[in-house]
């Protein structure tokens, strides 16, 4: 029985985008709908690299394009499409894009990122926000309890 909006199969340009800081955009492909795992395309544009960070979720994945250099731990590599990776909970780790294309990382987490989720929210938020303004400004005024029907 499928689980309520969960999808078995997956239409990339319907999925959701980010942008989680300058120069990493994310397509959040699932994990938005109560699974216990996370799959995402992490682009990291040319001329820009992912600071080192940490989290406490376990991340494997593949280099879906691109090359970079990445570095786990205190191991460091160029990787390139095809190459798969290991980044267990709490390990530092970073990137930086080499050459003219994006670098883009099949990234499977566990358990969810819900920061991931928080910037989606968020970003949500702020589409419906600016929407609202957006539709509500020209008419301040003119929709009046003596104008409505």
């Amino acid at each position: 029985m499928k689980e309520k909006g969960i999808q078995y199969f997956i239409d990339l340009a319907k999925a959701p985008k980010i942008v989680q800081m300058k120069g990493l955009e994310t397509i959040i492909l699932t994990g938005l709908h109560g699974e216990k795992m996370m799959m995402v395309l992490n682009i990291t544009l040319p001329g820009h690299g992912v600071p080192l960070h940490s989290h406490p979720h376990e991340q494997i994945g593949m280099v879906y394009s691109g090359e970079a250099k990445l570095k786990i731990g205190d191991e460091e590599r160029i990787v390139k499409k095809g190459d798969f990776y290991c980044i267990p909970a709490n390990v530092p780790h970073s990137d930086v894009t080499i050459g003219d294309e994006p670098f883009i990382m099949l990234d499977i987490f566990y358990p969810v990122r819900e920061d991931i989720i928080e910037k989606y929210e968020q970003s949500l938020r702020e589409v419906a926000k600016a929407s609202a303004s957006a539709l509500t400004t020209p008419f301040k005024g003119w929709l009046s309890s003596s104008t409505v029907m």
